[in-house]
């Protein structure tokens, strides 16, 4: 985890579960980033109480109004997010928030499909281009010529869930709209860092483990890794990622997910 240094960083869906505890991380690192923007639909809400005490602690940590699914409201987040930077760039772009629901094949519907897509692929891909400007100004300010997490980086929280060659859990959890929305995630996270590289900007699906959150749990099942153990290893898995690997699929233990 040392090696990972960010001058500033935004995570969405930091309200709770993986997010915060991401939040929570980079602000307890022995040299803590200048900005740590924390995304969240509701900072005012009661579901972002946890967040709201952590900011009026730290001085270094912002709230951002910001709804994934919204466009206008990423333009907004970018909007502010580049007045608090000032001249500079935004280093690291972690595309966190997500949604599941927990539906059989048979009870999938167009609606479901549909919002569970549009949070969990599109979601990433509008904030990725909302972001890129900032992202590119930290890439063109960051000393040395290959791509890393501390220079300019996009991480889109996948899932094993969205491997075709390795359906996790299918007979505990079907989540069709889930699979499909991580699968395309996948494929995003490629046509970034194709996209992007010629920018100086790495890119990476990052499978984070199943993860006692309340998504996690949502099946009735507890899962195996706590938020803290799934962060430290993403975290330490960041810092040891270099060019040869923006593109592709790993997870919080640094090992290769198959797609």
């Amino acid at each position: 985890m040392a090696g990972l240094r960010v001058r500033s960083l935004l995570v969405t869906g930091a309200n709770r579960g993986i997010g915060l505890g991401l939040v929570q991380h980079f602000l307890k690192m022995p040299s803590p980033p200048q900005w740590v923007f924390a995304g969240c639909r509701d900072p005012k809400g009661q579901r972002a109480q946890e967040l709201q005490n952590l900011a009026s602690k730290h001085s270094n940590l912002v709230i951002i109004p910001l709804e994934v699914a919204n466009p206008a409201s990423i333009k907004e987040a970018a909007a502010r997010v580049g007045e608090h930077l000032g001249g500079s760039g935004l280093n690291l772009l972690i595309n966190n928030a997500g949604i599941a629901k927990i539906t059989m094949l048979e009870n999938e519907t167009l609606e479901d499909m549909t919002e569970t897509y549009t949070t969990n692929t599109v979601g990433p891909l509008l904030m990725g281009q909302a972001f890129l400007p900032l992202l590119k100004k930290a890439a063109q300010g960051s000393p040395g010529s290959g791509l890393s997490c501390s220079k300019a980086a996009i991480i889109n929280m996948s899932s094993i869930g969205g491997s075709i060659t390795y359906p996790f859990g299918w007979e505990l959890m079907q989540v069709t709209s889930y699979r499909c929305s991580k699968a395309a995630l996948n494929m995003l996270s490629k046509c970034q860092s194709l996209a992007y590289r010629e920018h100086g900007i790495f890119c990476v699906a990052l499978h984070p483990g199943w993860v006692q959150t309340d998504m996690g749990s949502s099946a009735g099942h507890t899962p195996p890794v706590t938020v803290d153990d799934s962060v430290k290893g993403m975290l330490k898995v960041l810092s040891s990622l270099s060019e040869k690997d923006t593109g592709t699929f790993v997870d919080w233990e640094g090992k290769v997910v198959p797609w």
